[in-house]
């Protein structure tokens, strides 16, 4: 996927997303989430940290190694320790914090010269991927926020570059459980809203993955439950991955209920 587009396509995406929460009133902010003790606040907070952090990882790697040294082990003590670093600040404040640790992560990826990778949390990664995890990471923490403030969000094409991620981090499901990943690959073809179809793997692949791509990207971030979308499966494995599919490493979390959305989208 060619830099310039993944980028642009994040920095839209976090834009978008502080256009949700900017007209709130402080109480609002407060509001509960799906995910269990986080708060509109919260889900905000911890966007800011993952876009220091990728941005630190980008532009300076000896800064990002002692973030990283010390949440090794711990990351979800990381995460919590980052809740409180950026939570503390009044709405106006970390939504600025937001904005700013988000463009300043786009530019730093954008910098990197070609070829070169960018350190990250278990392995290198070229920075278009990295920005595409940035787009899982909006998408699913943006979709707690909607959701908690009663907001549709219109999908849009920028979701092809989370359909490619959710094909690259297909075992992270498997892994996150302790249990061995399929050898074979799997065929993923994912309806854009547009109508095209974004196809990832190889054409005569006996385990597929078909379905609208927002449906997708809903499972993958675990903020639906698979019997309230449109994805299928063609194949025993691929049957299976539908219960397990994550897009992120570590612990899968709670997920969401059956019912839960089932009308919200």
């Amino acid at each position: 996927m060619p830099a310039n587009d993944v980028l642009k396509d994040l920095a839209a995406e976090i834009e978008e997303t502080a256009r949700l929460v900017e007209g709130l009133d402080e109480q609002s902010w407060h509001t509960a989430t799906p995910a269990t003790g986080w708060s509109v606040a919260d889900q905000i907070a911890h966007l800011t940290f993952i876009f220091h952090l990728a941005g630190t990882a980008a532009s300076d790697h000896e800064g990002f190694a002692r973030i990283a040294e010390a949440a090794a082990g711990d990351f979800d003590g990381a995460v919590n320790a980052a809740l409180q670093q950026f939570n503390g600040f009044p709405p106006g404040q970390l939504l600025g914090r937001f904005r700013a640790l988000g463009q300043q992560s786009v530019e730093s990826l954008a910098a990197v010269p070609e070829g070169e990778v960018v350190p990250w949390l278990v392995n290198p990664l070229p920075p278009t991927v990295l920005a595409a995890a940035g787009i899982m990471e909006i998408f699913g923490h943006g979709q707690d926020i909607a959701d908690a403030l009663g907001v549709r969000r219109e999908p849009s094409e920028r979701l092809r570059h989370l359909v490619f991620f959710i094909f690259l981090t297909r075992d992270f499901g498997y892994l996150s459980r302790g249990l061995t990943p399929p050898s074979e690959p799997f065929r993923i073809e994912a309806t854009a809203p547009n109508g095209e179809v974004w196809a990832y793997g190889p054409e005569d692949a006996a385990n597929r993955i078909t379905g609208p791509a927002e449906d997708l990207c809903l499972l993958a971030t675990r903020r639906r439950h698979r019997d309230d979308l449109a994805v299928v499966a063609t194949g025993e494995e691929a049957e299976r991955w539908l219960d397990l599919a994550q897009a992120y490493r570590g612990p899968a979390g709670e997920g969401r209920a059956p019912g839960q959305f089932a009308h919200a989208h």
